[in-house]
């Protein structure tokens, strides 16, 4: 869990043998591979081997996250980036009346506010992307951390959304 300040249970594996730790390359900017990963005992890896498909995932979409995970001091540094990030997000959005933003170790911010829907419409309409959780969470949407400038414009359109509605 790269965004997590929580200890990974890979380390675990070892201690209990049926443990499998499952990954995605969704939350480190690798969404569009459609990609992700297991970590266990070999001989649980040589049992889903003989279950999954031949060819499951294209060879591009292997050659890109391999190159990825291969990385780990470019993979830490844009880790690091969307940490620091998030902290900054997170206190702007703390800092607006009406906003209860949740504390998080994802990639993205849950947040409550008063009209979700009313408000994410308003997001939507001027082209800032938001996630609608509302009928799952009450009264709140999701914000995934972008860069500096995105969340610069999330935060700014917010502010003036909130003082309309």
């Amino acid at each position: 869990q790269p965004f997590s300040s929580q200890q990974s249970f890979v380390k675990l594996i070892k201690e209990y043998p049926r443990l499998v730790v499952m990954r995605t390359l969704s939350k480190v900017g690798l969404a569009a591979l459609r990609s992700g990963f297991i970590v266990a005992q070999k001989d649980i890896i040589d049992e889903v081997n003989k279950a999954r498909l031949p060819f499951n995932v294209n060879s591009l979409s292997q050659a890109v996250a391999m190159q990825a995970l291969g990385n780990r001091r470019k993979f830490q540094d844009f880790v690091n980036a969307v940490v620091e990030e998030r902290h900054l997000l997170f206190d702007s959005l703390d800092r607006l009346e009406g906003v209860q933003p949740f504390p998080t170790d994802a990639n993205f911010i849950l947040f409550r506010v008063n009209n979700a829907e009313k408000v994410y419409k308003m997001l939507l309409a001027r082209g800032v992307l938001v996630r609608n959780v509302s009928d799952a969470v009450k009264g709140c949407l999701r914000v995934t951390v972008g860069r500096p400038e995105e969340n610069r414009i999330f935060v700014n359109e917010l502010s003036k959304i909130l003082k309309r509605v």
